[in-house]
């Protein structure tokens, strides 16, 4: 009986975190699909995260959490962001150094330049921008994302599923739905007509990888720093470095390697997590072992 309890009370957790999901997921989709407000001015899609970080806060009161306990401490905030700014960084300049160091080898480098790829109404299409202001919105759009991402997935969910079950099956759970989150772009393309089938399912899947594991790697830093900001200011980084710096070649192409720069960003970003974490685990193993051992002969005495 308590059992079969336990597996309803789990059960109705994830149903739970589906429904948030589905409700955040579908005004991604009309944004994605009907608003686009990617291709107008603003260059950014922002609408459905702020929706979403309203979801957020109300299903914070809802299931009587607070902010703190799905990751927004007070304290180390400004500290804890700093390092994954600065984490985000270092792991960047190791994957456009190496981007830059295969380019220069084959004679095929012409520059790095910053600029905004934003929508010109005029045009019609995408063009370089380099005015303030599109920095500044790709910035503050960027911020929102990473406010609603972290805040839902790795915050509200990873709190949600933690509570039921252990943190490897929540953080797989919550970075699984996390990587289907970012489907939506190939499949825009697809139903556009600017994508085959095959070029929908080969993106999707190398997305929806690629971006589970960088949600596992950041519900990692999360359970490592008790909080969210690391990984927030990683993902900040992350979003960031990849819409405003660019490597041209020769035949005036830009970032013609950005897949194999993303790839050894996460690949180095991951591991070096991964190593923290088991590190982590190990010493924080050992010191409630030791506290165990200081309490035992305590009550002995």
């Amino acid at each position: 009986m308590r059992e079969t309890k336990l597996l309803n009370t789990k059960l109705k957790t994830i149903l739970a975190v589906v429904i948030i999901y589905v409700i955040c997921f579908a005004f991604r989709a009309i944004e994605y699909f009907a608003i686009r407000t990617d291709q107008t001015f603003f260059g950014e899609l922002f609408i459905h995260k702020l929706i979403g970080i309203g979801i957020l806060i109300a299903a914070t009161f809802v299931f009587r959490y607070k902010f703190d306990e799905i990751g927004f401490k007070t304290g180390k905030s400004f500290l804890d962001i700093l390092k994954g700014l600065t984490f985000g960084i270092v792991v960047f300049i190791v994957a456009y150094g190496t981007e830059i160091i295969i380019l220069a080898a084959s004679n095929n480098l012409q520059a790095v330049e910053f600029y905004v790829t934003a929508y010109s109404v005029d045009a019609g299409t995408e063009v370089k921008r380099t005015g303030f202001l599109f920095f500044l919105i790709c910035v503050i759009g960027n911020v929102i994302n990473v406010l609603m991402e972290e805040g839902v997935f790795r915050g509200l969910f990873q709190k949600m599923l933690s509570d039921k079950y252990k943190f490897l099956i929540a953080g797989i759970i919550a970075s699984v739905l996390f990587g289907f989150w970012h489907i939506m772009a190939p499949l825009r393309s697809l139903i556009d007509g600017n994508k085959s089938v095959g070029g929908f399912i080969g993106e999707s899947a190398m997305l929806i990888g690629t971006s589970a594991l960088v949600g596992f790697k950041f519900a990692m830093m999360g359970k490592i720093t008790g909080n969210l900001y690391m990984g927030m200011g990683d993902h900040f980084v992350n979003n960031t470095i990849i819409n405003i710096l660019h490597v041209i070649n020769k035949e005036n192409e830009a970032d013609q390697l950005q897949v194999i720069r993303i790839s050894i960003a996460q690949s180095v970003s991951f591991i070096a997590v991964l190593i923290w974490f088991i590190i982590d685990r190990k010493r924080k193993a050992k010191l409630e072992s030791n506290e165990t051992t200081v309490n035992n002969n305590l009550s002995v005495q």
